[in-house]
């Protein structure tokens, strides 16, 4: 063997990777295709059928050709991935499932919320008006035509904005709201509004590319038929939905977003009280702890504002954080006193509490760290 052999090989194998582009490419016309027939059609840009499909299809394919295990299922995830964004790209517009006339409001229409939700209504025909604080005289005209009202502000003033607009609606608008906690805001919304009253939660962040396989949870508080077509728009546009009444909405958004959130910040702020290398410890990270303090540092990239309204948005977050607080000290007394025993003891119970879902977030967390790995540089 020489280094002309291995040079050959090589230039088969750049040939090979040229096929495969051309492959992907050839593909991508092809979703695109689909993508088009499927607005046609009136179906949703994502279907977990047709996905579970494709992955188990490939898998067994790759099984045939013994390929590595899980290769191509990675592989096509990522390929999957590219074609829902494809989907839900302006170009391929879905149909707008209100069939009477009226317009879309959005008030705090201008941040990043409000502009995704914006344009996924323009791109299903609706007519879309949105405002911020400096708006309110346009706010008359704009809601005159307007059969769906979504409110997209911080917590801390979405009340006084429900309020504010209650006598210039009228008893057939759908009131909505986008907030993170649903059992004040949709009281709000019943005591000031007549009509129907739908609560809307997206779980996700501005910075997102496509609603597809998105969670948005629904709180369907009075009138729900009226507002059934705004829920299977959001489920056209891609969007898993979760219904669920406030009460269940905020004691799991307690856990989900306040809790995480506040033990993600004080992480954060401990260890810049420290003040250790940052560069130093990604050089030593394994792959989970690199993500983990990739989470951390994503928390801190982002608005201060909007975590503390999470955080701090009722009392019941509040005591469970101090229940947290509490554990972690009965949990560092086992450390202080080398309580090897009892430590396993709670390991264990713990064990038993998350049963099943632990085998599989093995496997889970495996498949990400994996990825996560392969990028680093």
């Amino acid at each position: 063997m020489s280094a002309k052999d291995l040079e050959e090989v090589r230039a088969s194998i750049d040939e090979l990777d040229q096929r495969l582009v051309a492959l992907l490419k050839e593909r991508k016309e092809k979703v695109a295709k689909a993508a088009s027939l499927k607005k046609e059609l009136g179906l949703s840009a994502y279907s977990n059928e047709r996905a579970s499909y494709v992955l188990n299809h490939c898998e067994e394919l790759a099984r045939e050709s013994m390929l590595p295990e899980g290769m191509m299922t990675d592989i096509m995830r990522r390929i999957l991935r590219e074609s829902y964004r494809q989907c839900s790209d302006s170009e391929f517009k879905y149909p707008r499932l209100l069939k009477e006339e009226g317009d879309v409001v959005i008030v705090g229409g201008n941040g990043g919320m409000g502009r995704i939700f914006k344009n996924y209504f323009e791109s299903s025909g609706y007519k879309v008006f949105s405002f911020g604080h400096r708006g309110w005289d346009k706010a008359p005209e704009y809601l005159k035509t307007a059969k769906i009202v979504i409110v997209s502000v911080p917590i801390d003033i979405t009340i006084d904005i429900i309020k504010r607009l209650s006598p210039m609606l009228r008893k057939d608008q759908i009131l909505c709201d986008f907030t993170s906690v649903k059992a004040p805001i949709v009281e709000a919304m019943m005591k000031y509004h007549e009509g129907p009253v739908l609560g809307l939660h997206p779980m996700f962040g501005p910075d997102v590319k496509s609603l597809v396989k998105q969670v948005v949870v629904t709180v369907p508080e009075r009138d729900k038929e009226s507002s059934a077509f705004l829920v299977e728009q959001l489920r056209l546009w891609g969007a898993r939905i979760c219904s669920c009444s406030a009460k269940e909405h905020d004691e799991a958004m307690s856990i989900i977003q306040a809790l995480r959130h506040f033990t993600t910040y004080a992480y954060g702020t401990f260890l810049a009280s420290k003040n250790p290398d940052l560069k130093k410890l990604q050089e030593l990270s394994s792959p989970i702890y690199r993500m983990e303090l990739m989470m951390v540092g994503r928390l801190f990239a982002q608005d201060p504002r909007l975590y503390a309204d999470i955080i701090m948005s009722s009392k019941q977050n509040c005591n469970l954080i101090k229940d947290f607080v509490s554990s972690m000290l009965n949990e560092v007394s086992l450390v202080e006193n080398s309580d090897i025993d009892t430590f396993t003891s709670r390991f264990l119970e713990a064990r038993d509490y998350f049963g099943e879902f632990a085998e599989n977030a093995v496997k889970e967390s495996g498949s990400i760290l994996a990825k996560l790995q392969d990028e680093r540089s």
